[in-house]
C-alpha cells in the first residue's frame, strides 16, 4: 500500500509535465480538470480498478510522428504570423518581430502524451503491415506481414477481433488508402504478407465488422483477375455495399453491415489528399461521423480511423500534401471529440502513428537558422494528380520546359523571374536541377551516369514532380531525408477514460496491451 500511495503522489507531481502543449487561452480552472482527469486515471491503474471505456477511437496517422505533426502546428502558427518573414534570427533585421509560434491541432491538448518505439523483427525502420500488427494484437513479426510469427504460420487475434467477439462491441475500420491495405488490414487480416489483397479482402468480408469506410479494395477480382468480386461476396455476406455520397448520407445502424467506398477515388484507388479534396468530397471526419452513427448502441463500440495519405505523401516528401493530411486527420480527431463530450466518462480517444515516413526535418541546409513555411501555401495541388494531369501530357505532347514553367508557377508559385525579396524566384542552381529533372521524365534523359545519384534525386517517383516539391520544401525550410520510412518513435496521445495509462515511453505492442488490460480481453 505505501508503494501504491508513493506512486500516486508521484504521478501527482508529475501531471502539470502532461497536460497538454498549449497554455495559451487556457484557464486555471480548465487545467486543474485536466491534471485531476489524469491523476485519476493514473490512479485507478496503480491501485488495479481500471474502468473499461464504452467507446474507444483509435486514430493512426499513417507516416505520422512529431515531425509531421510539428511541422503542420508551425505552418499553421506561420500563416496566422502577420510578421513571421520579419521574425528571422539575425537582430539586424527583424526590426523588433517576434515569432508567434505554432498553432496546436486539437490531439496535441490532448491531457496525455506518451511516445512509442516501432522498431519490428527485422528493422529498425519498419514497414506499416509489422507495426500495424504490434499495435494492434502486442506482438512483433517480420516486415510485410500482417498479424502472423515470423514463419507466417501463427496466426495472431486482434484486439478489434477480441472485442467483438468477447464483449460484443461493434467495430469501424476507416481509412483514407484501400481497406485492404497494410494498416486496416491489421486489424481484421491475418496473412503472411501484406500483398495478399485479395485474400485480406475475403478476410474483410469474414470479419462480420459492422463498420468499413474510405478506399477501395486492392485487386478486388484477384491478382489475375479470375476470382469472383469481393464486393460480390461482400453483399452475399449482407453488407449493404455503398459507393456514392448520396447513398452514404442515408445509411444508418438499420442498416446492419456496411461497406463504404468514397465516391471520388483518385490514385490507387485512395481517398483523394485532403489538397485535391473539392468542398463537395466527402472528409475523413465525414466517415467518422457516419462511423458513429451506425456503430453506437448498448455494448460500445471500436473505431480505428487511419490517415493513410499522410504517409503515401511523405514517400513522395511531397509536405504540403503531409501536411494538409494531418490536417485532415485532426478534423476527424475533432468529431470523435464533440461525441466525448456527450459521453465524457465512458470515451477513450488515442491518436498515434504506425512509423515516420520520409525523414522529414524542420529546417533545411540552405536555408541556414530560418524557415520560410508559409511558402507551401502556393502549392494548389498534390504530387499525385500534377501526375495524372499534367505531367502524363506534357510526356504524350512533349510540352517544352518554358509552357511546364508556366504551370509550376501556377500551381507551386515557382518562378523563372521575380522581384530580389520574392522567395519563390528560382536560383541559376534551381532552375538547372528542374531542367535536368524535366529531361528525364519528358525525354527519359538520365541525370546522372550514377543509378546510386539517380535514387537520391528521384527515387521511384517522376523526377519532375518531387524535383518541383523538393525545390518548394526546401525554400520553405523543409527536408526530407528518404523516400522510404525511418525509425522514429511515434506519439500516442490520449484523451479520456484511463488516458493516465499511456503515459511513459514505451513499445509500440503496449498500445494492445494497455487497451487488452482495460478492457479485460484475453
Amino acid at each position: 500500500m505505501k508503494k501504491v500511495l508513493a506512486s500516486v503522489l508521484a504521478l501527482a507531481m508529475a501531471v502539470p509535465l502532461f497536460t497538454g502543449c498549449s497554455t495559451d487561452n487556457a484557464d486555471s480552472g480548465a487545467a486543474t480538470q485536466a491534471s485531476s482527469a489524469v491523476l485519476a486515471s493514473n490512479t485507478a491503474a496503480a491501485t488495479g480498478a481500471v474502468k473499461a471505456p464504452k467507446y474507444v477511437f483509435l486514430f493512426i496517422g499513417d507516416g505520422m510522428s512529431y515531425p509531421q505533426i510539428q511541422s503542420t502546428a508551425d505552418y499553421l502558427g506561420a500563416l496566422k504570423d502577420n510578421d513571421y518573414f520579419q521574425a528571422q534570427p539575425s537582430l539586424d533585421d527583424n526590426k523588433g518581430a517576434k515569432l508567434d509560434g505554432p498553432s496546436y491541432l486539437n490531439f496535441m491538448n490532448f491531457e496525455v502524451a506518451g511516445s512509442a518505439v516501432t522498431y519490428d523483427s527485422n528493422s529498425f525502420a519498419p514497414d506499416s503491415a509489422s507495426t500495424a500488427t504490434s499495435i494492434s494484437t502486442g506482438h512483433k513479426t517480420y516486415s510485410g506481414s500482417i498479424n502472423v510469427d515470423e514463419t507466417g504460420a501463427v496466426p495472431y487475434e486482434t484486439i478489434s477481433e477480441k472485442l467483438h467477439k468477447q464483449l460484443g462491441m461493434k467495430v469501424g475500420v476507416i481509412s483514407s488508402v484501400n481497406l485492404n491495405h497494410a494498416t486496416p488490414a491489421a486489424f481484421y487480416a491475418h496473412q503472411a504478407s501484406r500483398s495478399n489483397y485479395y485474400e485480406i479482402g475475403q478476410e474483410l468480408v469474414n470479419s462480420g465488422f459492422e463498420y468499413f469506410a474510405g478506399g477501395g479494395l486492392l485487386k478486388p477480382t484477384g491478382a489475375d483477375g479470375d476470382k469472383e468480386n469481393l464486393y460480390d461476396l461482400a453483399s452475399k455476406a449482407n453488407y449493404k455495399v455503398v459507393t456514392t455520397q448520396a447513398e452514404a448520407e442515408k445509411v444508418s445502424a438499420a442498416d446492419g453491415k456496411v461497406i463504404l467506398i468514397d465516391e471520388n477515388l483518385a490514385d490507387a484507388d485512395a481517398m483523394a489528399y485532403e489538397l485535391d479534396r473539392t468542398e463537395g468530397m466527402w472528409s475523413l471526419a465525414d466517415y467518422v461521423e457516419k462511423g458513429i452513427d451506425v456503430l453506437d448502441n448498448d455494448k460500445g463500440f471500436f473505431m480505428m480511423c487511419e490517415g493513410g495519405k499522410i504517409d503515401w505523401a511523405c514517400h513522395a516528401n511531397d509536405a504540403a500534401s503531409s501536411i494538409h493530411d494531418t490536417q485532415a486527420l485532426a478534423d476527424a480527431v475533432q468529431v470523435a471529440l464533440d461525441f466525448a463530450k456527450e459521453h465524457a466518462d465512458e470515451t477513450l480517444i488515442l491518436v498515434t502513428g504506425d512509423h515516420e515516413t520520409g525523414g522529414l526535418t524542420i529546417g533545411f541546409a540552405g536555408t541556414d537558422y530560418d524557415t520560410y513555411l508559409t511558402l507551401l501555401k502556393n502549392q494548389k495541388i498534390s504530387f499525385a494528380k500534377f501526375d495524372s494531369d499534367y505531367v502524363a501530357a506534357y510526356k504524350e505532347k512533349k510540352t517544352s520546359f518554358e509552357n511546364v514553367l508556366k504551370d509550376v508557377e501556377k500551381l507551386f508559385g515557382l518562378k523563372k523571374q521575380g522581384a530580389a525579396d520574392d522567395k519563390l524566384v528560382l536560383t541559376d542552381y534551381e532552375l538547372s536541377q528542374l531542367k535536368a529533372a524535366y529531361e528525364k521524365s519528358i525525354n527519359g534523359t538520365a541525370a546522372s551516369k550514377y543509378e546510386q545519384q539517380e535514387y537520391v534525386l528521384y527515387g521511384t517517383y517522376e523526377p519532375l514532380t518531387v524535383t518541383i516539391t523538393h525545390i518548394l520544401n526546401n525554400k520553405s525550410g523543409i527536408s526530407f531525408t528518404s523516400y522510404s520510412h525511418t525509425g522514429l518513435p511515434v506519439a500516442v496521445l490520449a484523451e479520456g477514460v484511463n488516458a493516465g495509462m499511456f503515459n511513459g515511453y514505451y513499445d509500440n505492442t503496449e498500445i494492445y496491451n494497455k487497451l487488452a488490460k482495460m478492457l479485460n480481453v484475453k
